[in-house]
C-alpha cells in the first residue's frame, strides 16, 4: 500500500480512491494497476483494478466481465463489480488486508518458510483444480497476482496473459507479464491452457521458496525440489495436473503434523472434498513479520480514512487523535452481494475461454 501520486485517479466509478494497493520497486511486474477505494460514507472498501498503459482495454474488459460471472473456489478473489468505458474499464474486488507475495518476501526479508510455501501451493492447486474442472484456464498466475491474507491466499488478475497480448503473437516483453512465470508455449504466442497454469504455479512456488522466479535447482528446499521441477518442465504434456500436486505439497502425514490429528476434522468441505489447504491454515502458517505487516496495512488505511475530510461529522469535545476511535473501520463488501459473485453449486457452465 502506497500513497496516491499526482497523476493517479481520485475517483473511479462511484468510488473514492485513497491509496495504491501495490508498492513500487519490485522485480516482478504487476499486470494491472490496483487501488484501494471506498464508497463515500465508508460503507464499502474495495480493490479496484484498471489496465496498464499499453494493454488492450477491450481484452481487459472481457476478462473482467468473465470473472464477474463467477469463478469457483474460496482461494480466488471474486470480482463483484465492473464498470468504466471501453477505453477505461475497471473492476472491483472486496478489500481484505493482504500483501502481494512479492511484498511478503520483502517484509519477511527473504524466502518464506517451507510450511508457508506448501500451504500456499496447496491453496493455489485447489483453485486451479476447480477452474480446470470447469473448463477454465486462469492465464494470469504470477507472484504479483497472489495475495496473502491471514486466512489464506487469494488468486487475482484472471486472464492477465490473454489481456496483455492476443494468441499467435510473441508475449515476451509485454506490459505486466513476468517472463519467468510464462510457460514457453505462451511466450511463443500459444493459447493459455491448464498446463500453462501449472508452470506458472511452479514459478510462484520457486519464488516463494527462494526469492527468484528462475532459481538454480540447488537453491530450492530439498523437500520442494521435485514438485517445483515437475511444474517447470518445458514439455507441457509432462506437467502434473493440479489435483496431483496436493499429494506432493500436503501429504496426509504432513497435515497430521500441522493440525495435530487427521485433517478431515479441520478442513473446509469444498465440492464434496476436504480442502487440504484450509486444514493446514492456523497459527504459524504465516511468518510473524507478514502478520505484523497485515495489521499495519489495516491501521494505515484506517488512518487514511480518519484524515479524509467529509464522510464523518465532527464529534463534540474530541480532539483529532481521539476521533479515530469513533470512526468505523473499512467494511467489506456486503455478504449478500459477495455471495452473488459465485455461481450456484450445481452450475457447471462458464461462458469463458475454454481450457482446451
Amino acid at each position: 500500500m502506497e500513497p496516491l501520486r499526482s497523476d493517479d485517479p481520485r475517483r473511479i466509478g462511484p468510488y473514492d480512491v485513497v491509496a495504491r494497493f501495490d508498492t513500487d520497486g519490485g522485480q516482478v511486474p504487476v499486470p494491472e494497476r490496483r487501488f484501494i477505494a471506498w464508497l463515500s460514507g465508508g460503507d464499502r472498501t474495495v480493490v479496484i483494478s484498471t489496465p496498464l498503459p499499453g494493454v488492450d482495454a477491450g481484452r481487459f474488459a472481457v476478462e473482467a466481465a468473465v470473472a464477474r460471472q463467477g469463478l469457483p473456489g474460496p482461494w480466488i478473489a471474486p470480482v463483484v463489480e465492473v464498470g468504466g468505458t471501453p477505453r477505461a474499464p475497471w473492476y472491483a474486488s472486496p478489500y481484505l488486508p493482504a500483501l502481494p507475495l512479492t511484498e511478503a518476501l520483502a517484509v519477511h526479508r527473504g524466502p518464506l518458510p517451507e510450511r508457508t510455501v506448501r500451504v500456499l501451493g496447496a491453496a493455489l492447486a485447489e483453485a486451479l483444480a476447480a477452474l480446470h474442472a470447469a473448463g477454465v484456464t486462469h492465464g494470469g498466475l504470477s507472484p504479483a497476482t497472489v495475495l496473502l491474507t491471514a486466512d489464506g491466499p487469494r488468486l487475482t488478475c484472471f486472464g492477465a496473459v490473454r489481456a496483455a497480448g492476443p494468441d499467435g503473437e510473441q508475449r515476451s516483453g509485454l506490459p505486466g507479464l513476468a517472463s519467468g512465470s510464462l510457460p514457453p508455449e505462451q511466450i511463443a504466442g500459444g493459447r493459455p491452457r491448464p498446463p500453462g497454469d501449472i508452470y506458472a504455479l511452479g514459478s510462484v512456488l520457486a519464488y516463494a521458496a527462494t526469492g527468484h522466479l528462475v532459481p538454480e535447482r540447488r537453491e530450492l528446499p530439498e523437500g520442494l525440489r521435485r514438485t517445483i521441477a515437475l511444474c517447470l518442465t518445458r514439455d507441457a504434456a509432462s506437467r502434473p495436473q493440479a489435483v496431483q500436486l496436493l499429494d506432493e505439497l500436503l501429504p496426509a502425514q504432513a497435515l497430521a503434523g500441522m493440525t495435530g490429528s487427521g485433517f478431515a476434522s479441520h478442513g473446509t468441505v469444498l465440492d464434496g472434498a476436504v480442502s487440504r489447504a484450509s486444514a493446514a491454515l492456523g497459527p504459524g502458517w504465516l511468518p510473524g513479520r507478514v502478520i505484523a505487516a497485515l495489521a499495519r496495512q489495516s491501521a494505515e488505511l484506517l488512518a487514511t480514512e480518519a484524515a479524509t475530510p467529509s464522510p464523518y461529522a465532527p464529534v463534540a469535545g474530541l480532539d483529532a487523535d481521539s476521533m479515530v476511535s469513533h470512526i468505523p473501520a473499512p467494511q467489506p463488501y456486503p455478504p449478500a452481494a459477495l455471495g452473488s459473485a459465485y455461481p450456484p453449486p450445481a452450475s457447471t457452465g462458464f461462458p469463458v475461454s475454454p481450457a482446451s
